[in-house]
């Protein structure tokens, strides 16, 4: 079986872990974790306590949206994203506000966004959506023309650039995930990123459970025994072992996975990209994009036979992803077409380092045999 994604560690992840277990000893949250978020901060070129690391993307999210939005403020989000995106809004008590996204680069549409404005609407969650930074800087028009805060959910783009810089260098707060198939892992993880002053000290102790200024304690292997709590908190902090597994990932990136990520997709694209029946997604020349995923639409209604054939060749495939607005818990009152549309032709192919460029001509030979009968 060609596996849809897949987690690339070896030797050299493999001691880091060891050295944190033989010679280290401290699991929890510490001095690997102070080192990864200074080395980020220096990857992204932002100020070295830019930087917060928590347990996942998700977590990144909550205690984003939380830091951001009071209970019953409104977020506006595409509906194309995965449920995490949403589960963070309604964990933060906030309430997402489900919008449809643009044809071309599944970004979210500003025009419906524009529609679902209303008085408690806070904060935009935008989603870089297969690592596509798209629209970013009408995004931020969109924002600051009505006030409100930017959210990035950037778990798909970590080392992506617009205009020359990275996704995290620039805006207001973007959040990363770091878990076992995204373009760095740290085995489970993720960042918050922002320059704003008073997010970075919520989130800080929100991660530690709102232990107040607990993050200074734990990079030196100490605990506060005597301290204050004002707000909620949660354990979302990031351990020892994950932070180690993360800082060598973060070497690899440029020189290893990024190169690998872009010719397999790029050998995806001089394939099938004159398939009159298949269509990608457009990048804008101001981005630089890492592929996170291989999402391809399949036009004509052959996407679910497609689907079948490839798993009965041994392709996994995957459907990124279902629509939050027709969930049952997000369900909306309201219809958005091409986020529908859309769901009935994604079809998502195999991509990781792992991939070998004669398993993407394979695997595009299987596509284009069956869409040109």
């Amino acid at each position: 079986m060609i596996r849809l994604s897949k987690s690339i560690v070896g030797e050299k992840e493999l001691n880091a872990v060891s050295k944190v277990i033989l010679e280290d000893g401290y699991l929890g949250m510490g001095s690997e974790v102070e080192k990864f978020e200074f080395e980020l901060s220096s990857y992204l070129k932002v100020p070295s306590k830019s930087v917060v690391c928590v347990n996942s993307g998700t977590s990144a999210l909550h205690i984003a949206v939380e830091s951001l939005v009071e209970k019953g403020g409104e977020v506006l989000v595409p509906s194309f994203t995965y449920i995490s995106s949403f589960q963070a809004i309604s964990a933060a008590g906030a309430i997402p506000v489900s919008c449809d996204v643009y044809d071309d680069t599944f970004s979210i549409d500003l025009e419906d966004a524009q529609k679902r404005l209303s008085n408690k609407t806070r904060a935009i969650m935008v989603v870089h959506y297969a690592s596509n930074p798209a629209n970013i800087q009408r995004i931020y028009e969109f924002a600051k023309k009505n006030k409100i805060r930017v959210i990035e959910d950037a778990a798909h783009a970590f080392g992506c650039e617009y205009k020359g810089k990275k996704i995290g260098h620039f805006g207001d707060v973007i959040c990363f995930s770091f878990d076992g198939i995204k373009n760095i892992t740290s085995g489970e993880g993720g960042a918050i990123v922002t320059r704003d002053s008073d997010v970075l000290d919520k989130v800080k102790d929100k991660r530690l459970l709102s232990v107040e200024k607990d993050s200074d304690k734990r990079y030196l292997g100490k605990r506060s025994w005597d301290f204050d709590v004002k707000m909620q908190g949660y354990r979302y902090h990031m351990s020892n072992i994950f932070a180690a597994i993360g800082r060598v990932q973060l070497k690899r990136l440029d020189s290893e996975f990024a190169p690998k990520r872009i010719e397999l997709f790029n050998k995806y694209k001089e394939i099938l990209s004159n398939n009159p029946k298949i269509i990608f997604q457009k990048i804008e020349e101001e981005c630089y994009v890492i592929p996170h995923i291989c999402p391809i639409r399949i036009l004509d209604g052959n996407r679910d036979k497609l689907k079948q054939l490839l798993e009965e060749n041994s392709i996994s495939t995957g459907l990124h992803y279902k629509p939050n607005h027709l969930l049952s818990f997000y369900k909306t009152d309201y219809i958005l077409p091409i986020t529908e549309k859309l769901f009935s032709e994604i079809i998502t192919l195999p991509l990781h380092p792992g991939l070998t460029i004669s398993q993407v001509e394979r695997i595009s030979d299987v596509i284009n045999n069956y869409l040109n009968k």
